[in-house]
């Protein structure tokens, strides 16, 4: 992330220390409320993107490294998918994992235990979807409907499939594995768009330079 952090403007705030006397005293940090992102007609775009399927421990690091040839450019890798919290939006390393779930449910039997039922596919006759996959039933959900290819009514049972807590957690983690890149090329209009986002706008009070504005110093005596 220092590539990023590099790029974000500083802000001078009053040094309340007790043990600075001088009132033109400040101290310099920088201005994280100025947050960079990837413009809407882009993010919107899917062909400024390619997907990319994360791989064991991979961190934000390790995949910009193998994309961008660059490992300072995580930053681009989590704007690219709209991350801003990596430790829940990010996939889990295993030991994580393994820890999030004994945390989360105590024991084996726990981790195991039935979470809901799910349904399987079902089609008709002309391969139609009947029911899709994945939706939340009873054990003992189910269904009637009028097959056309075989003009009559059909009833289908057993057309659940039980899901562990495990298997539920395992597949919100899997789902964090699917992510967007930034393809390589359009970086530049990416860094671009961050220096103009970036820059502060001349004029005020607090407006030193494009990359420095400094607060008010107001000091109250008693």
């Amino acid at each position: 992330m220092s590539n990023y952090f590099r790029r974000v403007p500083d802000f001078d705030y009053v040094n309340r220390n007790k043990d600075s006397q001088r009132i033109s005293d400040y101290q310099t940090v920088k201005n994280l409320f100025k947050r960079g992102k990837i413009r809407e007609d882009i993010f919107n775009n899917l062909q400024f993107f390619e997907k990319y399927k994360i791989i064991g421990d991979d961190r934000p690091d390790n995949v910009a490294r193998k994309v961008y040839d660059d490992e300072t450019l995580d930053w681009v890798v989590l704007l690219s998918n709209n991350i801003l919290n990596i430790q829940t939006e990010w996939p889990l390393t295993q030991d994580s994992f393994e820890n999030y779930l004994f945390e989360k449910y105590g024991s084996f039997q726990n981790i195991n235990a039935t979470k809901h039922y799910e349904t399987v596919e079902v089609k008709n006759s002309n391969g139609i979807v009947i029911i899709p996959e994945g939706l939340i039933v009873d054990s003992n959900f189910s269904t009637s409907y009028f097959d056309s290819g075989l003009e009559r009514k059909v009833t289908v049972s057993n057309i659940t499939r039980e899901v562990t807590n495990y298997q539920y957690e395992q597949k919100l983690e899997d789902d964090k594995r699917n992510i967007f890149l930034l393809k390589p090329r359009y970086l530049t209009v990416v860094f671009r768009d961050l220096e103009s986002i970036f820059k502060y706008k001349k004029g005020g009070a607090q407006y030193v330079s494009d990359t420095l504005k400094r607060g008010e110093n107001i000091r109250l005596f008693h």
